[in-house]
């Protein structure tokens, strides 16, 4: 059995290292969990590994806000200490301090 440390943790702010948007991480899957169709659909050229941690983000760009599914090595620490605006943080989050928002809620 592998097991597979992550980088960065639940209520952790991150942007994305290619693509213009941010968010909070509400959820970590040690290694790739979606679809394969999800997965297909990623440019060859840019699909990472399979086998390294991917974060769920309540993500947010200039447009929307959405739920992103992101490998590891596509993320990098937010640095702004502006806080995320994402709608749904109120259901799992309190308020933002410290660069991070705290978890509210108990997960599995």
């Amino acid at each position: 059995m592998q097991t597979t440390l992550a980088k960065y943790h639940i209520g952790q702010v991150l942007r994305h290292r290619k693509h213009p948007f941010r968010g909070v991480v509400f959820d970590v899957d040690a290694m790739f969990s979606n679809t394969e169709e999800w997965y297909e659909n990623i440019p060859e050229e840019s699909r990472p590994s399979k086998d390294q941690p991917f974060y769920h983000l309540l993500a947010e760009n200039d447009q929307s806000y959405y739920v992103a599914y992101v490998s590891e090595q596509n993320l990098v620490p937010d640095d702004t200490g502006e806080p995320v605006t994402h709608p749904d943080l109120g259901d799992l989050f309190g308020d933002f301090e410290d660069g991070r928002y705290p978890l509210q809620v108990r997960l599995n």
